[in-house]
């Protein structure tokens, strides 16, 4: 049985949809599994409970343990768990304490590598999810605003990073890896909001506002905090007119090319 976390989010629903291909027994968590949507092959569970009796994989995406991990990697070792593999970030890669985000992954990474147990950290740059929040002003012929436009990133499709992360559990050839990924071309933010305005059939618009304008925006959001704000602008602000290195690891992994934002803005517009 493979224990995902986190089941109906961008990465988790189609992670449950990859091992149930793959004929995987699948317990998906979920905080309402009255409203998961997720298919009837899939056993689905409240994300509070955890239930781990007869799970011997687990699929810890960090998002569900933002508040701290509790006790979940001691009770899914003495439950029989053998191998975790972890939803990590590229920013792990950063060893700067200021990246509030690089420390909290790297944190629970350390911590799941204490336990002793098998472990995979999947560690993805920029998803291309990210840009879902640009959706409303764009079919509102608004101008999408945000700092730093010729920062230069290269978005990753979830569907890529569920496969990476499907392989991992379902296949010894990762255990011990910390595979970085990424999407397959290097983009300016104006360049994909142009995209999705050609996916959508719609003009779209970018308008680049100062980092101190968009740190007020960001903060303004629910979920976001001071020190995952300035993380994010500070990356944007280092990616300016950068060489943005590609990785080979979802082709090399999973046998196919990493999708394009074209495909992405396609899928979601």
């Amino acid at each position: 049985m493979i224990l995902v976390t986190g089941a109906t989010g961008n990465v988790g629903r189609h992670l449950v949809g990859e091992l149930l291909c793959a004929d995987a027994k699948v317990r998906a968590l979920t905080r309402d599994p009255a409203t998961a949507r997720l298919p009837g092959e899939a056993e689905v569970a409240r994300t509070d409970e955890m239930p781990l009796d007869g799970v011997t994989s687990m699929f810890l995406n960090p998002a569900v343990f933002w508040t701290g991990l509790g006790d979940a990697l001691e009770r899914a070792r003495d439950h029989g768990v053998r191998r975790i593999v972890m939803l990590s970030s590229s920013a792990a890669l950063d060893d700067d304490p200021r990246n509030a985000i690089g420390a909290h992954h790297l944190e629970i990474e350390r911590a799941i590598e204490a336990t002793g147990l098998e472990w995979t950290f999947v560690r993805p740059g920029e998803f291309a999810t990210n840009a879902l929040a640009w959706a409303a002003s764009i079919r509102a012929g608004e101008p999408v605003r945000e700092p730093y436009a010729r920062a230069r990133s290269a978005p990753i499709h979830e569907r890529d990073i569920a496969a990476v992360a499907a392989r991992a559990l379902l296949s010894d050839g990762l255990v011990g890896a910390k595979p970085v990924l990424s999407g397959p071309e290097a983009l300016t933010h104006p360049e994909m909001v142009e995209i999705i305005g050609a996916a959508a059939g719609i003009p779209a618009r970018f308008e680049e506002i100062s980092p101190e304008q968009a740190r007020e925006e960001m903060l303004s959001r629910p979920y976001m905090r001071e020190g995952i704000v300035d993380a994010l602008l500070r990356v944007r602000a280092e990616a300016v007119d950068r060489d943005v290195e590609i990785s080979p690891e979802v082709e090399r992994i999973t046998g196919r090319p990493a999708r394009t934002f074209a495909e992405w803005a396609a899928d979601h517009f």
